[in-house]
């Protein structure tokens, strides 16, 4: 095979500085991977034009698994918006405001309801945000405030559930970069292996809770609170629902979900020896189901006819066009990354210049630089798994560490960036000045993603599986010293 030397880096760098430049991941990954086909196409655009498209894009799609995982990712943005429509969610995140008394419940309640929309980050902001804004007026608690626990709770635990939306969008990644490296794994057990070394979405979910038991705040969030305070904001007048929620509306679609995918799965772990290869089917079958259960509650409550319901469902799956393009795009760059040798270039350039143990570390700082700058942590990890999961395996680094690493990463610069899709609904559910959301967050968004560098610096120099453990004591200390010299 021909070795295209620097050049072979030239598609996900490309993709990287125009994510950055036209904050555009579909852009740049159409453009990255139009550069690496020609390079491969002796830089004719005719045929390089033909080969993206028919060698790539079509290959990648057609993939029997890349398939179910497009197919997935829609029936998810289908039951989505049924869920949202049907105000099932809205009913079960209700139930909890029966808890509400002071202004520590009320916070701890709101971070509660956020944990427990857990299958969309969309849906987590626009669904507990609205719910709990008179809530936080009546108990005279800032926006800002509200927009921080609605953040933290969206993609953090979404992240954390591999049969939601972004596990399966995590796990195709996965799937595409090892069989990329000719290992063979199941992509399930690869993510439950990483599943320990999500520091920054453990880190970032317990932070909120150890912020709230202070009574405290600090910094931008200390001083929008004081300005609450001292504002006549917090006389409006609470908002109406829509209409009346009930708690079946939840539980019916949630019921049909779970009993339908422990029937398959269960059957098949039972009684033929093993779920690989049926996870995707159960998947499918327990998301229709659900969708079926949204539809039934919302004709026996909102007498809506199962037509509109199901045009409905399609607007949900509209939504998600946009992953399933970004999907495309990124397994596209993915197979022309390996095509070039885009991994064992990097390999041999960093060399021996880093030691392999501390590869996940520049991998975390490079993932968090990237998604602040894009918005992006969808884009983040389809570059970063088509490329710096090759250069781990051949340097010999973790790959679990690494793949670790891409989601903390990306996670974290999400989470502080000023133009990622969550900080913006945030804003939009807490009905709060989007720059101020932004400012108040960045401060406690920091602590976590300083604690989730320590994290992975301590598993560089000493293998330990309690690290997570530590760093969450270790958070915890360090909040309680902010708020006692800084907070009020």
């Amino acid at each position: 095979m021909e070795s295209y030397g620097m050049l072979s880096v030239l598609p996900p760098v490309l993709s990287i500085i125009l994510a950055v430049y036209t904050r555009n991941i579909i852009i740049a990954l159409t453009i990255g991977g139009l550069s690496g086909a020609l390079i491969l196409n002796s830089y004719n655009p005719f045929f390089a034009t033909i080969s993206l498209m028919k060698d790539h894009i079509f290959v990648q799609v057609s993939s029997p698994s890349n398939t179910q995982v497009i197919l997935i990712t829609l029936i998810i943005g289908g039951f989505v918006k049924l869920l949202e429509d049907s105000g099932g969610a809205r009913a079960f995140s209700a139930s909890m405001v029966k808890l509400v008394s002071s202004k520590r419940k009320g916070q701890i309640a709101t971070w509660l309801s956020g944990i427990s929309v857990f299958f969309s980050d969309t849906a987590n902001s626009l669904i507990v945000g609205p719910l709990f804004r008179p809530v936080f007026r009546e108990l005279k608690i800032c926006r800002e405030k509200l927009a921080y626990i609605i953040d933290t709770t969206a993609a953090p635990v979404v992240i954390l559930i591999p049969l939601a939306s972004w596990g399966v969008y995590i796990t195709s990644l996965i799937s595409n970069s090892y069989t990329d490296m000719g290992i063979d794994a199941e992509p399930y057990s690869v993510l439950f292996d990483v599943w320990p070394y999500q520091f920054y979405a453990m880190l970032a979910l317990l932070a909120v809770p150890m912020i709230i038991s202070t009574g405290k705040d600090f910094g931008p969030m200390a001083r929008a609170q004081e300005n609450y305070l001292s504002s006549e904001e917090n006389v409006e007048q609470s908002e109406e629902q829509s209409h009346e929620t009930h708690l079946s509306m939840f539980v019916i679609p949630i019921a049909s979900m779970l009993a339908t995918l422990g029937l398959v799965l269960g059957y098949y772990y039972f009684f033929a020896g093993g779920i690989g290869g049926y996870v995707n089917t159960a998947l499918v079958l327990s998301y229709v189901f659900a969708s079926l259960g949204c539809a039934y509650v919302m004709k026996k409550f909102q007498a809506m006819s199962f037509t509109e319901s199901m045009n409905r469902f399609f607007e949900g799956v509209g939504r998600l066009i946009t992953v399933a393009a970004i999907l495309a795009l990124a397994w596209a760059l993915s197979s022309i990354c390996r095509e070039l040798e885009t991994g064992q270039y990097l390999a041999a350039l960093i060399g021996d210049a880093l030691d392999p143990r501390f590869f996940p570390i520049a991998v975390f700082i490079i993932g968090a630089a990237m998604s602040f700058a894009t918005g992006s942590s969808f884009g983040t990890f389809a570059i970063l798994m088509a490329t710096t999961l090759p250069a781990a395996n051949i340097l010999g680094a973790d790959l679990v560490l690494t793949i670790a690493a891409i989601l903390s990463g990306g996670l974290f610069g999400d989470h502080t960036s000023p133009i990622s899709d969550t900080t913006v609904l945030a804003s939009m559910g807490a009905d709060c000045p989007h720059i101020d959301h932004v400012t108040t967050q960045i401060p406690y968004a920091l602590i976590t993603g300083f604690m989730t560098l320590c994290a992975f610096t301590l598993l560089a120099i000493y293998q330990t599986a309690s690290v997570v453990l530590i760093m969450m004591v270790l958070q915890y200390i360090v909040i309680r010293l902010l708020m006692y010299k800084y907070g009020r």
